[in-house]
């Protein structure tokens, strides 16, 4: 790590609190041997070996923010069915306070990845649209929670469960918390007043439209974050690491150099780091870096994976 980063002691982050609110998913995986072609179709033979249930969406971006130290609780919906029943248990196990309440006519996200050989070779993905806001129904549960937290995280996975998330980041704010976005979808007016949000270049690219050059980029993200109000637009880079825009700056870090395994979640590892560190009082352009390094992390292990506060700043 680098020496003229601040180190959060572990007491700092212990002493805070996110709330996470989104879009929450179970993701399963089987895993097992491929040993021929099946006679039926050109397709491999996985003869299943084990079976593995993990948090996902939002549910894995608290899990992050648990794991740094910081004290997690989530508000999402559930359905009333086999998956939404390990996600609570998972949650509990992991020490996570949820909020979670229960549609009837929600369908809890399954995103089923088939593993063989250590290579995905399928994933199915169970959903059904909700027809109406989910989320809206606990916002007397968010108004609680709020006062009691430092930081809120809003993870949108574009299912659904956020689409009355203006309200929410209007009393955030009016509550002097600061609010954290990675959003989904094109229409961002719904992320104004925010404090930060985290898109990936084909996300902002999707908004702002392509670009060639830096100095285009850096004009099209100051645009946005002026027009939104925030007060910095997080962007990820993939291999060219994350750029911090703030009004009158631009703080860059490189890619951290290692190889990559498995990019599944690092988004959720990267902004859950970025609040932590937020809420511990860390400032944004060092937070940035931390959040750096934790996606570099994440990204050499395996499936939906979080990263710890030794493994951070050790």
């Amino acid at each position: 790590m680098d020496a003229n980063l601040m180190m959060p002691a572990r007491s700092m982050f212990e002493a805070r609190r996110v709330l996470v609110v989104g879009d929450v998913m179970l993701d399963r995986y089987w895993m097992g041997a491929v040993d021929r072609i099946s006679p039926e179709a050109p397709v491999p033979v996985v003869r299943v070996q084990s079976e593995q249930d993990r948090m996902g969406g939002a549910a894995n971006v608290a899990l992050n923010v648990s794991r740094l130290g910081c004290q997690a609780t989530l508000i999402s919906m559930v359905g009333q069915d086999d998956a939404a029943r390990s996600l609570r248990r998972l949650v509990s196990e992991a020490g996570i306070h949820a909020v979670l309440g229960e549609d009837p006519q929600l369908q809890t996200i399954v995103k089923l990845r088939v593993i063989g050989r250590s290579q995905q070779l399928l994933r199915v993905d169970f959903e059904r649209e909700p027809d109406h806001e989910v989320l809206m129904q606990m916002s007397a549960d968010f108004e609680r929670e709020l006062p009691q937290h430092d930081v809120v995280l809003f993870s949108d996975y574009g299912k659904g469960g956020l689409t009355h998330i203006q309200r929410m980041i209007e009393l955030a704010r009016a509550a002097g918390k600061p609010v954290l976005v990675d959003p989904k979808g094109s229409d961002y007016e719904r992320y104004a007043g925010a404090t930060v949000i985290t898109p990936n270049r084909a996300e902002l690219a999707q908004v702002v439209g392509t670009w060639r050059t830096e100095a285009e980029l850096r004009d099209k993200a100051q645009a946005l974050r002026e027009r939104l109000q925030l007060q910095a637009l997080l962007l990820t880079r993939s291999e060219e690491g994350m750029s911090l825009f703030e009004a009158g700056q631009v703080t860059d870090a490189p890619a951290q150099a290692r190889e990559v395994y498995d990019v599944t979640g690092a988004g959720d590892t990267v902004i859950a780091t970025f609040a932590a560190c937020m809420a511990a009082g860390v400032p944004m352009s060092e937070a940035m870096q931390h959040a750096n390094r934790a996606g570099g992390i994440v990204v050499g292990k395996f499936g939906t994976a979080t990263v710890t506060y030794e493994e951070l700043f050790a």
